[in-house]
């Protein structure tokens, strides 16, 4: 990898022609509107992912690209359908916890729509017949379970990020028998002492369902390859998490802008590539449910015989002191070129995990090499636009036009083919 004293490439005019040509402002509008409101944070199977995919779409077209949707089924995705009405009482004082911040519901719970009105209780300490139960931190949720029988409910402990959210996840447990609710740590442990006290009462639900959805890829082939010839394909979900009721999740770091990278990339790249070299892009559906939507994809691929290189970027917001990068296999001569590229570029690269959809391809035996470039606010309302770092999205789009380009050079053609 790539580090500040490896030694910078002799200088090629072309590259850094091609390489002025890339636009924060151009990505930075991707990124404002792939998070704006209408696209309501892109959860897959919902209007606002439909929305987002066919605004994706028409900037594919504008490229030049032919344009393909490729849909897949998509089961039991997680979906809170109202805002939790969650207030506690410690014997004196009632007050109501907010949403995100002092309270989630747990990926795990079974659904409650009405408010359950019950005593508090410590799990493995008092009797657990109609009381929401405090979980001890440390005790797992089977050992819960195992104390919790004719139980109201659950309260497990979770820690919340630097802006004090509880990051939201769909890809998770199935529902258990009980509703279980997270609360902060500093919720959880006065809930947990006025729980020891008596005279204590928690009164909540636990709205959550799980719906089956289509998902789709969109597929934008930009350039045909010659037979046996490279064949370059660009990556990123589109998906989000999705915003929860009068809570929006605008998903702008992860991942508008590892898409506004793939456009730009794709954009400056498809009229200088050699005679006979490849270049698609594929926007990706269902990243957030398990990578569902590569899975389909290089399902497909394997299926057909294709063996395109593959660049994925997930998250491109906040470069911190390197670009992580994740290879997978045979992916040796891309990698190589993709360390030239960052050496070219300046961007410092590190190994490190990138667990996004280049693992789909890599399983299914393509050379992928996944980047990713730091996110602030991950699946919260804290994943603002203004928080996406215009020069992270200008570095990250430079290192994936390099190395293609690198990549395409007559004297690397041949080890990318037959690496």
């Amino acid at each position: 990898m790539t580090t500040a004293s490896s030694p910078a490439p002799a200088r090629d005019d072309t590259l850094d022609a091609l390489l002025s040509a890339v636009s924060a402002d151009r990505m930075t509008a991707t990124v404002k509107a792939l998070a704006g409101d209408d696209f309501a944070g892109r959860r897959v199977g919902t209007s606002g992912g439909r929305a987002a995919r066919t605004w994706l779409a028409a900037r594919l077209v504008d490229l030049g690209a032919t344009v393909e949707i490729d849909p897949f089924s998509v089961r039991r995705v997680p979906e809170v359908y109202a805002t939790p009405k969650v207030r506690w009482h410690d014997g004196t004082t009632t007050e109501a916890l907010r949403f995100g911040r002092e309270v989630a519901v747990h990926l795990g719970s079974a659904d409650l729509a009405d408010v359950r009105h019950e005593p508090l209780g410590i799990a493995g300490t008092d009797g657990p017949i109609g009381r929401w139960l405090v979980v001890p931190a440390g005790m797992t949720l089977f050992d819960a379970y195992g104390h919790a029988d004719g139980a109201a409910g659950l309260l497990l402990p979770r820690g919340v990020d630097a802006d004090g959210w509880q990051y939201t996840m769909l890809a998770g447990p199935d529902p258990g028998p009980l509703p279980i609710l997270t609360l902060s740590t500093t919720t959880h442990r006065l809930i947990g002492e006025a729980a020891s006290s008596g005279n204590s009462w928690f009164a909540a639900n636990a709205p959550i369902r799980r719906v089956d959805v289509t998902g789709a890829n969109l597929h934008g082939r930009l350039r045909l390859p010659a037979p046996g010839g490279v064949d370059l394909l660009l990556t990123a979900h589109f998906d989000g998490v999705g915003d929860h009721p009068g809570l929006r999740q605008p998903a702008a770091a992860d991942n508008a802008s590892g898409v506004a990278v793939v456009l730009e990339a794709a954009r400056i790249l498809v009229g200088v590539l050699p005679e006979g070299v490849g270049l698609s892009v594929a926007l990706l559906d269902g990243e957030e449910v398990g990578a569902l939507g590569s899975a389909h994809h290089a399902a497909t691929l394997k299926a057909t015989g294709a063996r395109p290189l593959v660049i994925n970027v997930d998250g491109a917001g906040h470069l911190h002191q390197a670009a992580g990068v994740e290879a997978g296999g045979p992916a040796h001569a891309l990698l190589a070129v993709l360390d030239q590229a960052g050496r070219h570029t300046g961007v410092p690269l590190v190994a490190g995990l990138v667990a996004s959809d280049n693992r789909r391809y890599a399983a299914a035996g393509l050379a992928a090499v996944g980047i990713g470039a730091g996110m602030a606010g991950y699946h919260s309302p804290a994943d603002t636009p203004e928080r996406v770092e215009p020069p992270t999205l200008t570095a990250i789009a430079q290192l994936v036009a390099a190395t293609v380009w690198l990549g395409t050079a007559p004297t690397t053609l041949s080890s990318l083919i037959g690496d």
